[in-house]
């Protein structure tokens, strides 16, 4: 049956039972739910007009539609102009609308008119269809009907009982009849897709538009923080021009002041030696420094012919006493301890651990690489290594393994870079280099005689040689200062080590060995293959052992410096009296696991080493697992090795590009795990009891450092710090660096103040390539201090380290200050 004739066409009148019907199919929620869910709607009302149809009412979709916008442009029309009294609204269907478009509880509606009434629901008999009662089944969407929906009932008044019948509308628990007929109309029907796709469009441009406007955020937050950055670089960098532009017509002004009194005056510097003495006479020193009869400070400053050892660096006499059930040799090693013993005791105690004590100390004293756990654990634990055999638990050659002595001959050839393969027969096996330095001193030394060792260097030494067996050390002091022809600082010259051994011959002392550092701890210095071959010569012609120390020779971590061993020449000076050291423990991050080895060619060394090997054994579990290490030759050189080398890199750069922003001095290398940095401007007196007191102040505020006595350093106010740490501790650490720094540096220019007339120390930091930074002391300007030709190469240094000149030509000052330029003229002319 056609029912788009002109009678139903838009603009028919409407009843208000068909309003009625209309108001309960289009106020459901699930209608309500679609409607507002589509673009396009029409569907739902052809739905409705279904439903309509099946009740009697005859109306298009198109009639529907139109009907319900002419119904909101009215309730519209009426909320807006508030024409209805507070009791009531004069529309009829207001309440209904009101209730569907702002969610209002449902109410009963009824006629005003006593035309139409509302009422709450009513039950049983009472209650009547308007056509047909019928069931849930009935309605149009599947959902149950709303519950706070109403009957509606329509009375007719007297006039008009031919258009107006009472009728009640049954509540309805959904349209479930219109849902069954859109279910059947639903797959002759395509949804239209551009309104999905126009919703995703929407969205994603939103949320692309929400990333964009957070990422511009971040950039422009990180784009203020570069500038910043480089803002206090620059600025830092200009101050540094000028006090380096200072410093050089500082040194000039002292060499024309040299030049017109006609002299010049050097100091002679003695090297500080100890003596030959036993325990004994040691103790007996040092109870009468603890018990009152002297101290320190008359001790350091005795001459050198009336000196004995300088305890101040590792003893602590205060309050000692003698233990009856110890021998002089015990007492003293009881109370043997400094600076590193009590920061690492210290350190054990309240051990900084990010979550369980972030308040504790983080160690930057111990020489330690913590970088690489995640690569030594995996391999570690991988199943080549797990092997326990009969023999690897029973006594083994006290040398080490056969096994092992040839993977380490392998090893040591291939990355010493050998001329020829090393023999299984020269590897003696210990456990840990200092168990190695034990033992050659004692098969090297007698008791009383000496070891030749350039300082500042690394204090486990001391220990392993002086308090283990009675050898003494005898220091070739070097200095930060460039002096004719040191080309940097802490340079080890054969000058310095001929001119500490005659000291020494002349004190009585028998000199024995000489030691060395490659790479050196704590400086960091590689020696190139010249200057090891002068160091060898000259322990050839007084015939010396040379102690050869290369544990940290894998830990050159910057492809611009070039390591060079001892095992690399040609031909040894005195391959006889050469005996070269290496570890695990620094240069593959295991410092937990003790193994040290021993390659020398002399059977008479090698064998009396072997024989203390029963006190510094390895276990054989362990020997096993460091061969099937040494042997992984791939996993070294393409896991390990570039990870390692790649990590300390970017630890090193981080650490020195702080003390940049500081301005702290520092020794620029690129082998080890340290940073040899100059605090002494933080020192008032220079002294090395102020460097105690600042070294403690860094302990007090959590955080471990190396002081320069325990390294035995000339000069007051030198540390080390050790970088191959994780960033978070790294970052934490520097941080509280900084806070003593910049406290220190307040109360220095608080008493500054207070004492204007007070000169600064002497004794600082030249400027070279190696020394990055300078510190703001100057050096000394009395003529008296220096000769010209320190003057002269020290003028040299700093015009080799600056641009100076090549920025301030003769040239371009003549065009920038031609009036002064024609009066220097003529003054030179005159001369």
């Amino acid at each position: 049956m056609d029912f788009r004739g002109k009678k139903y066409e838009r603009g028919s009148n409407w009843s208000d039972p068909e309003v009625v019907e209309l108001l309960q199919l289009w106020a459901d929620e699930s209608v309500q739910i679609e409607l507002e869910s589509c673009l396009r709607n029409q569907h739902v009302f052809n739905r409705i007009a279904e439903v309509l149809r099946e009740k009697g009412i005859h109306r298009t979709g198109d009639q529907c539609r139109e009907k319900i916008k002419k119904m909101k442009l009215e309730y519209r029309r009426i909320k807006d102009n508030s024409k209805a009294p507070r009791g009531g609204r004069t529309w009829k269907f207001y309440e209904v609308m009101d209730r569907v478009l702002t969610s209002r509880p449902a109410l009963a509606y009824g006629s005003l008119s006593s035309s139409m009434m509302a009422q709450q629901v009513l039950q049983g008999s009472m209650v009547e269809s308007y056509h047909h009662q019928f069931a849930s089944s009935a309605l149009p969407f599947g959902h149950s009907q709303h519950p706070e929906l109403m009957e509606i009932k329509c009375f007719s008044e007297p006039n008009m009982a031919n258009s107006s019948r009472i009728q009640n509308v049954v509540p309805r628990p959904g349209f479930s009849a219109l849902h069954r007929l859109r279910k059947k109309r639903k797959g002759q029907r395509m949804r239209d897709p551009l309104d999905d796709l126009l919703l995703k469009t929407l969205t994603s441009q939103r949320a692309m538009e929400e990333r964009f406007l957070q990422m511009e955020e971040r950039r422009f937050q990180r784009d203020l923080d570069v500038e910043e950055r480089r803002m206090q670089l620059e600025q830092r960098r200009f101050e540094l021009e000028r006090e380096h532009e200072f410093r050089m017509f500082n040194v000039f002004a002292q060499m024309l002041s040299i030049l017109k009194q006609s002299h010049s005056s050097s100091s002679s510097s003695s090297v500080a030696m100890p003596r030959s003495l036993d325990f004994s006479q040691a103790l007996s020193e040092m109870e009468g420094m603890g018990g009152g009869g002297g101290n320190l400070q008359e001790m350091r400053f005795r001459p050198l012919t009336k000196r004995r050892v300088d305890m101040h660096g590792f003893c602590n006499p205060n309050g000692f006493q003698r233990s009856p059930y110890l021998s002089a040799r015990g007492n003293f090693a009881d109370m043997f301890q400094g600076s590193t013993e009590e920061g690492y005791k210290a350190y054990h105690a309240d051990k900084y651990d990010e979550d369980k004590n972030p308040n504790g100390i983080i160690n930057f004293g111990t020489s330690e690489n913590k970088l690489c756990f995640d690569l030594m654990s995996k391999r570690l634990t991988q199943t080549d290594m797990d092997l326990m055999e009969p023999s690897l638990l029973q006594y083994p050659d006290w040398t080490g393994h056969l096994f092992l002595r040839e993977e380490v001959a392998r090893f040591l050839t291939y990355y010493c870079k050998a001329p020829a393969p090393l023999k299984a027969e020269n590897v003696i096996v210990l456990n840990g280099c200092g168990s190695l330095f034990s033992a050659l001193a004692t098969v090297l030394c007698d008791p009383g005689e000496a070891v030749l060792i350039a300082t500042p260097f690394y204090g486990g030494i001391t220990q392993s040689i002086f308090l283990y067996g009675n050898v003494k050390l005898v220091y070739v002091c070097l200095d930060s200062k460039i002096t004719g022809t040191n080309t940097r600082p802490f340079q080890l010259t054969v000058e310095k080590l001929e001119k500490a051994l005659q000291d020494a011959q002349a004190e009585g002392v028998t000199v024995r060995a000489l030691i060395l550092l490659n790479p050196q701890n704590p400086l960091g210095d590689i020696y190139s293959l010249s200057e090891l071959r002068d160091y060898l010569e000259f322990a050839k012609r007084h015939e010396l052992h040379v102690i050869v120390d290369e544990i940290y020779m894998l830990s050159v971590f910057d492809e611009s410096a070039t390591f060079h061993s001892v095992l690399s020449m040609d031909r040894l000076p005195d391959p006889q009296r050469t005996h070269v050291m290496w570890g695990i423990t620094k240069d593959f991050a295991v410092s937990g696991i003790r193994f040290g080895t021993l390659y020398t060619e002399n059977q008479d060394v090698a064998n009396a080493v072997a024989s203390l090997c029963y006190f510094h054994g390895v276990c054989g579990p362990i020997q096993h697992k460091v061969a099937q290490l040494l042997k992984d030759r791939d996993w070294i050189n393409q896991v390990y090795l570039r990870a390692n080398h790649a990590r300390l890199k970017a630890a090193h750069t981080y650490v020195t590009d702080e003390l940049k922003t500081l301005g702290v001095p520092f020794l620029n290398r690129n082998a080890g795990f340290f940073v040899w940095i100059d605090f002494r401007k933080y020192l008032k007196t220079g002294t090395f009891e102020e460097e105690l007191l600042l070294w403690k102040r860094f302990l007090d505020n959590k955080v471990l450092l190396s002081c320069g006595k325990a390294f035995e350093c000339s000069e007051p106010g030198w540390f080390r710090i050790i970088f191959a740490d994780k960033t978070h501790r790294l970052q934490l650490g520097m941080q509280r660096i900084r806070k003593v720094l910049e406290e220190r540096e307040q109360e220095i220019l608080a008493e500054e103040k207070e004492q204007p007339c007070q000169s600064d120390q002497d004794g600082k930091a030249d400027s070279t390539d190696e020394v990055i930074f300078v510190s703001r002391h100057q050096e000394p300007t009395c003529a008296s201090s220096s000769n010209l030709g320190d003057l002269i190469g020290l003028l040299q240094q700093q015009m080799r380290s600056s641009d100076w000149l090549q920025k301030n030509t003769a040239e371009q000052f003549a065009q920038e200050k031609p009036e002064i330029y024609d009066v220097f003229s003529k003054l030179v002319g005159k001369q």
